[in-house]
């Protein structure tokens, strides 16, 4: 078993802490039949691999430390979004001590973590490998998001430092809506993914793919069958599944990409 970024350092009242979905990520990105898949896919020039909603940073700085067990090689690039600046902060402290940790085998390409909605830092047809564990659990509203998260930037951008973000003066309602950001999902949990599965042509590059968590009231067959009006070449496999409930809801990982070769795997 590949080890766990350590994530001490993260301010949980104001980030959303690692728990069963984080780790699935995990287990699916390094098991067998996806390392394969990354192995043999990403070949070439190096991928561009970018996580939608850090949080902590636990999933992308795996990405970032077990770079050469995940694709066979350490040259991809890697960067992060979040809505969230303390995310954001706290998701490069966490690649950075990975990097430390794991000499040899990490990336050492990180482009930073930067805040803003979806890809939206990011010019279109760029990202390579799409990581979401996004806002799944239903809830009667989504929160608004803050004002920085609606200004996207450039590529460049996201390397910029993050030391100009002040602490704000902790507050119970205030460190509610950050939380808030992370899980609340609004209607069947997918107002978000339903912005990003649609977004999805313009964001990933010709052999791009998505890994994007779901739980069962997110109804995955019916986002399988999204993926699939967005053209005869795109198609949605489930790669990993949560033998447990997390809380109240079983998960899954659904990997999109698009793609004229057929997987006997898929339904």
């Amino acid at each position: 078993m590949l080890p766990t970024p350590d994530t001490s350092h993260v301010p949980f009242s104001r980030v959303y802490e690692p728990s069963e979905d984080s780790y699935l990520l995990l287990d699916t990105l390094s098991a067998p039949a996806e390392t394969a898949f990354l192995h043999a896919r990403f070949q070439g020039h190096p991928p561009l691999v970018l996580e939608v909603g850090t949080g902590s940073g636990v999933v992308i700085a795996f990405v970032v430390a077990q770079a050469a067990h995940l694709f066979g090689r350490r040259d991809i690039l890697a960067a992060g979004v979040d809505v969230n600046p303390f995310a954001c902060r706290a998701t490069n402290d966490t690649v950075r001590k990975a990097q430390v940790d794991h000499p040899g085998t990490h990336a050492p390409c990180w482009l930073g973590a930067d805040v803003g909605d979806l890809a939206a830092p990011l010019p279109p047809g760029k990202v390579d490998i799409l990581l979401f564990n996004p806002p799944y659990v239903p809830s009667e509203a989504l929160p608004s998001l803050p004002p920085d998260a609606a200004a996207p930037s450039d590529l460049a951008g996201l390397a910029y430092s993050l030391s100009n973000l002040t602490d704000r003066t902790p507050s119970f309602d205030g460190d509610s809506y950050l939380l808030a950001l992370s899980y609340a999902g609004g209607r069947d949990g997918m107002e978000t993914t339903s912005r990003l599965v649609e977004s999805l042509p313009d964001i990933l590059s010709a052999r791009g793919c998505a890994y994007i968590l779901l739980c069962a009231q997110n109804k995955p067959d019916d986002v399988k069958a999204r993926v699939g009006r967005l053209g005869p070449s795109w198609r949605a496999l489930t790669v990993g599944e949560s033998g447990n409930k997390a809380g109240w809801e079983k998960l899954q990982v659904i990997r999109i990409s698009k793609d004229n070769v057929r997987d006997r795997r898929e339904s």
